[in-house]
């Protein structure tokens, strides 16, 4: 078998690969921003490899792709493994669930967490058949992996074919929480739906706080299109009150337009979540539901609160509309209510299973109509 060291040109969708004992790490963040803001939830979402595959080319019938991965598991909650999908001249071959790794199992209870050792896990596919084809294996959205070794019965070449590349950027939502599979997850479904566009996903649970690091990640970043999806994690965390998340936005879209003068733009409002459509935050874990092994969520603020300034969900769609509205100078700027992708109806025939995040069912019907309303003919990302 031949190993292929992992190159920027095979590990599509990072923005660093870091050499460690082990192999590399997939980091979907530059080094400096953790140097700058070293959050711990913000840097425990940026190396769980959502949106990032190894891309190649090869006459290969057997592939094995050796990964370490590291999760955080919650005790006595039944939370799914990450799960590697290997695509093959856009089928999907293999979808392989995690075994073994490192993991931190934290009690919510008390705030008590145990750390536990485990081996590498190995993903292989064979019987591939002869002749070239394009591999994809996607990594999973809700682990963090060290690659370790990627070993094939025949040479390997990263793809060369010019793709429009894509910037993402959300909440837990886009980063694909509650979707089973990386192929799954609403970004990923999009770009493959799409067809001519490669995802660089910067989904970070809760982690869209309109942050200027972020900006300025997205403005220096290789892009043809880009998208926004802000709202839900600045309700979450209670993060501002209207009178800063307006200027906010405003001065997060003019660093993305220093590097993106004529980029197409598109600003995302929040998809339909019951618990923060008049209520503001901050969102908290509903202890009610410990005991039942699966959490939900729940909004602690006051709808009284909205005339002092508070977020909800449908203050910020209001905001967002009237800041692309007042930004008309700029015409590759465009707006779309998250309520086309998901809203209240949509809630009723596929409830979010924790009160916050899409299932995959909903993560595919999301992905649908973004492709419609934003690849679509006369779309703000229509060829």
């Amino acid at each position: 078998m031949i190993s292929t060291p992992f190159t920027p040109d095979l590990v599509r969708g990072a923005a660093e690969l870091e050499t460690v004992d082990r192999g590399v790490t997939p980091h979907r963040l530059p080094a400096w921003v953790g140097r700058r803001f070293p959050d711990p939830q913000l840097l425990s979402m940026e190396v769980q490899p959502s949106g990032v595959c190894l891309s190649f080319e090869t006459t290969a019938t057997v592939i094995e792709l050796v990964t370490h991965p590291s999760r955080v598991a919650y005790r006595g909650i039944d939370r799914p493994r990450g799960r590697i999908d290997v695509v093959v001249d856009g089928v999907l071959r293999r979808r392989d669930e995690l075994a073994g790794g490192d993991s931190v199992e934290v009690d919510l209870q008390t705030g008590g967490s145990t750390a536990h050792r485990g081996e590498a896990h190995t993903t292989r596919v064979d019987g591939l058949g002869e002749g070239s084809k394009v591999v994809e294996v996607w990594l999973p959205h809700n682990e963090a992996l060290d690659l370790v070794d990627l070993r094939t019965d025949a040479p390997i070449a990263p793809r060369t074919d010019r793709r429009r590349r894509w910037v993402h950027h959300g909440s837990s939502i886009s980063q694909g929480s509650n979707a089973v599979a990386p192929t799954e997850i609403w970004p990923v479904a999009a770009a493959r739906a799409a067809g001519d566009v490669e995802l660089r996903n910067l989904g970070l649970g809760g982690s869209a706080q309109v942050d200027p690091f972020l900006a300025r990640v997205i403005r220096d970043a290789p892009a043809d299109l880009i998208s926004v999806k802000l709202g839900i994690n600045v309700v979450n965390i209670d993060g501002f009150r209207l009178r800063t998340f307006v200027p906010a936005v405003h001065g997060f879209l003019d660093t993305i337009r220093e590097g993106h003068p004529d980029t197409p733009l598109l600003v995302v409002s929040p998809i339909f979540c019951g618990i923060h459509e008049s209520t503001p935050g901050p969102g908290a874990f509903d202890p009610a539901s410990f005991t039942t092994g699966r959490v939900r969520f729940v909004a602690t603020g006051s709808p009284a609160d909205v005339a002092r300034g508070s977020l909800t969900l449908e203050v910020i769609r209001d905001a967002l509309r009237a800041v692309v509205e007042t930004r008309s100078d700029d015409p590759r700027l465009h707006y779309l209510d998250g309520l086309d992708l998901y809203g209240a109806a949509d809630a009723e025939a596929l409830p979010l299973p924790d009160a916050l995040h899409p299932d995959t069912e909903a993560h595919a019907l999301i992905a649908r109509r973004f492709v419609e309303r934003a690849f679509g003919v006369d779309a703000p990302f229509g060829r």
